[in-house]
């Protein structure tokens, strides 16, 4: 296997396999899907914002500047992939091309440091903390969020050279990730009290799909090697299939996740007698 040094092995696949033309579209199409998504999402959040007594409008405000954060930095995630492929009319599959761009994973990286801490804060601005602090769960969160991502953006840079590095960084990674589910645990459970039956049940899916979601993430990290060095996934399949299962977890991550708060608001907005004024 020539060397890339430190790229990903979306790269090394792409260099000695290759894709097939279904392969290299599916994951075109699926990152043009995840920027179109947070697109019609930015949408969603503006027009739902007087939806929201004042209170609650700063986890709306969030939102929307997720969306446009995630929007620009997965339209260059695209970009970058076509960029990076080029192909090959003998061999009917698409290269690495001489001379192009290799594909990096870190403008998702980019995008999850500046997302992250704003949707693990978006919550503390819609539930009502009553034995938590609201600035130590806000540090608690930004310090675990951006700790996460930037270990994390680290580790993935040796799936291919080191594997004691990548796993390494993965580990450190995972324990400020399980510190984040700790806290959002907490912050759910004490925002349910006192408040209507059909907030606490749209709580109880937030922390669903919280786990849902942010559990794809180490998934798709780990994907090319799932079933060892150079296995089943280093291969075509894995680079799929990282594609996807990464632009599902934003999808439910950010868009999902921001419509399921703002559901919370209007239901709590509605139980203080909240009109909206058009």
């Amino acid at each position: 296997m020539k060397s890339l040094g430190n790229a990903t092995f979306e790269n090394y696949v792409g260099l000695d396999q290759g894709l097939s033309e279904m392969g290299y579209q599916m994951v075109a199409h699926v990152l043009t899907l995840g920027y179109a998504v947070m697109l019609a999402g930015l949408f969603y959040f503006i027009l739902t914002l007087k939806t929201v007594a004042p209170r609650f409008r700063t986890s709306s405000v969030l939102s929307v500047v997720v969306m446009v954060s995630a929007f620009l930095l997965l339209f260059a995630q695209a970009n970058n992939w076509t960029s990076s492929f080029v192909f090959d009319a003998e061999r009917g599959r698409y290269f690495l091309g001489d001379g192009q761009d290799l594909f990096n994973n870190g403008y998702r990286y980019l995008n999850w440091l500046i997302d992250v801490p704003m949707l693990l804060f978006q919550i503390l601005f819609v539930v009502t903390l009553t034995t938590s602090k609201f600035s130590s769960i806000r540090n608690q969160f930004w310090f675990s969020g951006a700790a996460m991502i930037i270990t994390g953006y680290i580790g993935q840079f040796y799936e291919v050279t080191n594997i004691t590095a990548f796993f390494v960084w993965g580990a450190i990674s995972t324990a400020f990730f399980i510190h984040i589910l700790y806290l959002m645990r907490k912050v759910i459970s004490e925002g349910k009290q006192g408040i209507p039956v059909k907030a606490q049940n749209t709580l109880n899916a937030i922390w669903g799909l919280f786990l849902v979601s942010w559990m794809l993430y180490p998934g798709a990290y780990l994907m090319p090697h799932l079933a060892g060095l150079e296995g089943v996934f280093f291969s075509e399949i894995g680079v799929v299939g990282r594609q996807i299962t990464y632009t599902i977890a934003d999808v439910l991550s950010k868009v999902i996740y921001g419509v399921l708060l703002t559901v919370v608001a209007q239901t709590l907005s509605k139980e203080e007698g909240y009109v909206e004024v058009n």
